[in-house]
């Protein structure tokens, strides 16, 4: 039974089967696989959904196809968290036995057990020298995907990374260490992984950078397009123009246009441009399956401490267009989310469905939900950092600095912060000069009350001296009334002036009490006027300061208004004589760009119809060439591997007729060569039929009727197909595809 044609599809999202049609092939392909043949250390860092993994399995085939022993190894299946060292190294030691089929003459809880005074690591390093090197003779490469998992591991993979690099530096005198080697693929930074750079193996290693798809490189991806598009080549280069080739968004927006209506003739970037506005960007988060831009999101915004100097680092990006690339850990990080790209030494953003989505609103979105002063910084920044009323003072500071404290923010944050600081403590300057202008007041109204006090009190004593003598004066009076009788009517007169006297001392003191009363009501008066004169001084200074500033303000505004209007006025002329001669020049470039785009449209036809008749001519000459070994396998008298040769030889033929390739000729080439060894596998040369040995066979001009010649001077003529010889091929090795899978493939359609 026959399994029916599969339809060429593109594949969003996971790893790409290792025959997918739509896989492309890059310059990291061929330099992933020469450096680990060269038994370097190699590491593959960068973006999820860049097409690692895939590029993984395609290098371990090639690997295995050149007689190399290949291990794959995910830390993800391993666990990170809830685990000790000793289950982790455990777990790595137990893939790689699986891996490598070790199990039949490896027992590892014997084996761990017998190592127990030794730590995990020394246990794993001692797996490799003792178990593996003497087990596997052939060369060996180690993938470990996933390496950035080892981050959430509750103790330290330092000592991990210092046995790869052990490995390597054991090569100088154990020769066998050259036969190893490393592939480590992850979304992290060298100095993410390990921080000592005396154990690093990041240092020795060869970094594989893993761009995005050239037009060159995937021009396979047009195969699925041609159904679509008259001018397959011209929507493959309008798609990478939007994706810049990143793999996933480049595989989606093919399978969008695959799914789609005809696309209209000489109107291909268009017509994309409305998929990809349609499809992708609008409405972006809905439409974002399998996600893909909802990872880049978490990613920036996964880390509260490092999110804010992300989306700064990003915004300045936005708006200055590129930003002079230092390799700092800010810059890392956000390569390793995948927005940007790092390209003749300037940062940008990787494609122009990436700066729709994650345009400078959406920046300043997201940065107003981080900042408690949001609003205030972009008013802030909008007055080209000179309105200072929208800086912080006071508590507000002071809870912003908090917030702050510990995170790293943007350039505008930090700027922000340190002008609203110098402010602050003028501020504070201001205040204390303030308030020493009012202690000065207050000093110089208290002296003159105090003085007023004085004299009060001075006048107070003189009363009631003069009281005291008149009082004694009075007394000495009385006591020489009975000598004086004859003047007692003169005394009785004193008596009464000397008590006229002191009812006057009385009331002077009480005047000098109310008089030392209303001295007093009046420091405290000029005291509180003292105060109002303070604040009103303070309030017309702020309002003198926001005047000055305005003015200043104004006049830089009108100074740069005159030199823009200079500059204009000086140059408007040469502008106008410019442009009619760009006018001129634009309509000759006009004309003679509208006869290359037909003389280019019509070369593209002919060379997109040459190269799919290439294509198809290649793949006839490798099904003849596969055929032409099995042939000669079976001259030889290797009938079993004819077999193989015939079968492998019969799937491409499949393949290739699909493709609309296929040639009556080199079907009966391959239906030959099947029926040949099938039956001497079979019968060795006999045929039901045929009393004795079949001498020849051979098919008709359509494949379809096969004549055998026997000994028995008999022709007997035979009604075949290719799927029934396939078909029983396969029946007849099927017990040996068992202990083989990776040949399977042969029998892809044939077997249950």
């Amino acid at each position: 039974m026959t399994s029916s044609p599969q339809p060429y599809d593109y594949q969003v999202g996971g790893s790409l089967p290792i025959d997918a049609p739509t896989y492309v092939r890059r310059r990291a392909d061929q330099e992933f696989y020469e450096a680990l043949k060269a038994g370097e250390f190699c590491y593959v860092l960068n973006s999820r959904q860049m097409g690692k993994s895939s590029l993984r399995v395609q290098t371990m085939r090639r690997l295995q196809q050149e007689g190399y022993a290949c291990a794959a190894i995910d830390i993800t299946a391993i666990g990170s968290s809830d685990i000790t060292a000793e289950q982790w190294y455990a777990g790595m030691i137990d893939s790689l036995v699986g891996s490598l089929e070790l199990y039949s003459r490896f027992d590892l809880d014997d084996w761990w057990e017998a190592q127990g005074l030794l730590s995990p690591v020394q246990r794993f390093s001692k797996f490799i020298g003792e178990v593996l090197l003497r087990e596997i003779k052939q060369p060996i490469a180690l993938f470990v995907d996933e390496i950035d998992s080892v981050l959430a591991l509750p103790f330290s993979q330092d000592d991990f990374f210092a046995v790869i690099r052990e490995c390597y530096n054991r090569r100088a005198d154990q020769p066998a260490y050259d036969r190893l080697t490393f592939a480590l693929i992850g979304v992290a930074t060298p100095s993410d992984l390990i921080q000592d750079r005396r154990r690093t193996p990041f240092n020795i290693g060869w970094a594989i950078e893993l761009g995005g798809f050239e037009l060159a490189e995937a021009a396979s991806l047009t195969v699925g397009l041609v159904p679509k598009a008259a001018h397959p080549q011209a929507v493959l280069a309008a798609v990478l123009d939007w994706t810049g080739g990143q793999p996933f968004l480049t595989q989606k927006v093919c399978r969008l246009i695959a799914q789609a209506k005809q696309i209209p003739l000489s109107d291909e970037a268009r017509w994309v441009a409305d998929v990809v506005q349609a499809r992708v960007i609008d409405n972006w988060e809905a439409q974002d399956v399998p996600e893909h831009l909802k990872t880049i999101r978490d990613r920036l915004l996964r880390s509260e401490e490092r999110t804010g100097r992300l989306l700064g680092l990003y915004q300045q990006v936005l708006e200055q267009g590129t930003l002079p690339a230092n390799d700092s850990p800010e810059q890392m990080d956000l390569r390793l989310s995948g927005l940007v790209v790092k390209r003749d030494g300037q940062l940008q953003v990787r494609n122009p469905i990436y700066a729709a989505v994650f345009n400078l609103t959406w920046v300043e979105a997201a940065l107003a939900k981080l900042r408690p002063y949001a609003p205030l910084l972009n008013a802030w920044e909008q007055s080209e950092q000179q309105d200072r009323s929208r800086l912080l003072q006071g508590a507000a500071l002071q809870e912003a600095q908090a917030w702050a404290a510990g995170k790293s923010l943007s350039d505008e944050d930090y700027q922000f912060l340190r002008a609203s600081e110098e402010l602050d403590r003028q501020a504070m300057q201001d205040k204390l000069q303030a308030q020493t202008q009012a202690n000065r007041l207050l000093t110089k109204a208290r002296k003159r009350a105090y003085l007023i006090t004085i004299a009060s009190v001075v006048a107070l004593v003189v009363s009631l001296v003069g009281a005291t003598i008149a009082g004694n004066q009075a007394i000495q009076a009385e006591n020489n009334a009975s000598q004086a009788a004859q003047t007692a009517q003169q005394e009785q007169q004193k008596a009464a002036s000397a008590q006229f006297d002191l009812a006057t001392t009385q009331r002077q003191l009480a005047t000098t009490r109310q008089e030392s009363e209303a001295a007093q009501r009046q420091a405290r008066q000029a005291q509180q006027k003292a105060q109002q004169d303070t604040q009103a001084a303070q309030a017309e200074q702020a309002k003198a300061q926001q005047r000055v500033r305005d003015a200043q303000q104004q006049l830089d505004a009108a100074n740069s208004q005159i030199v823009r209007a200079r500059r204009e006025t000086q140059s408007a002329t040469q502008i106008t004589n410019q442009a009619r001669e760009q006018a001129n020049q634009a309509r000759t470039a006009l004309t003679q760009a509208r006869v290359q785009t037909e003389q280019l449209e019509a070369a593209q036809v002919r060379a997109q119809e040459a190269y799919s008749t290439a294509v198809l001519s290649l793949r006839r000459a490798e099904v003849s060439l596969k055929t032409a070994r099995a042939n000669e396998r079976f001259s030889s008298g290797q009938i079993f591997t004819a077999l193989l040769e015939s079968l492998g030889a019969g799937q491409m033929y499949k393949r290739l007729e699909q493709a609309g390739g296929g040639q009556n000729g080199i079907q009966a080439q391959v239906m030959s060569a099947l029926y040949s060894a099938i039956y001497s596998v079979r019968e060795r040369n006999t045929l039901s039929g045929h009393q004795r040995a079949v001498i020849s066979v051979s098919f008709s001009p359509d494949g379809q009727t096969l004549a055998s010649g026997s000994n028995d001077d008999t022709i007997i003529l035979w009604v075949w197909d290719l799927d029934r010889l396939m078909s029983m091929g396969c029946n007849w090795i099927s017990d040996y595809l068992k202990t083989r899978p990776n040949e399977a493939d042969l029998c892809t359609g044939y077997l249950p």
